[in-house]
């Protein structure tokens, strides 16, 4: 017996063409790797999604810049206070995805690990001065949004997956193939949905 969810019986056709029609099954990993990397830095911020350690079970997810990325791209640097309520349920379970969204419905999910980092070094090296905005500046000579600051640390996300879907086509390309789709029937070939896998990314692991 199944243990998944279906509502229905499509027999012998796919019962969701969309993702048959969009899945790329062609790129290699490096290929697929570049195109996230492209991406992701296209865009400013990322929604990190992480799990509630007061409420058992419930998700939360909060607006993130990527600081940087290291490790060949494979490691996700976030600047964060270290005594935020995030930094605690990171501690309780590192498991973490973080989702990019562009205007043009373009995204990616990508899942990792997280680990909380407080080397100096590393705050350093990408620091921005914009941190005192958020961090604020308690006056006691210390505590005052700079480098040196001990309140920020670095929350280093070391992916282990990632699904995602981009295009080539103009908005106007992309507009005919829905209309396509809605006169025949058809599933609309509007993306590439490309998936990284966790073997793809301990092999690249191993190379750096």
């Amino acid at each position: 017996m199944s243990s998944g969810y279906s509502n229905t019986d499509t027999g012998r056709k796919p019962a969701d063409p969309y993702v048959q029609t969009n899945k790329d099954t062609d790129s290699s990993a490096q290929e697929k790797f570049e195109a996230l990397t492209k991406f992701v830095d296209s865009q400013k911020f990322g929604m990190m999604t992480t799990r509630d350690k007061v409420q058992a079970g419930k998700l939360v997810s909060r607006c993130m810049a990527v600081a940087a990325k290291e490790k060949d791209g494979m490691d996700y640097l976030f600047f964060t206070n270290t005594e935020s309520h995030k930094t605690d349920e990171l501690k309780s379970d590192p498991h973490v995805n973080i989702s990019f969204l562009d205007s043009s419905g373009q995204w990616a999910s990508v899942s990792g690990e997280a680990d909380i980092e407080a080397d100096r070094s590393i705050v350093k090296k990408y620091y921005s001065a914009d941190l005192k905005a958020w961090m604020g500046d308690l006056g006691d000579g210390v505590h005052d949004g700079s480098e040196k600051d001990p309140r920020i640390g670095v929350i280093r996300v070391k992916i282990d997956s990632a699904t995602f879907a981009l295009t080539d086509l103009t908005i106007l390309g992309r507009l005919a193939e829905v209309a396509k789709g809605v006169v025949t029937g058809e599933a609309a070939h509007v993306n590439k949905i490309r998936e990284i896998t966790a073997e793809e990314i301990k092999a690249r692991r191993s190379l750096t």
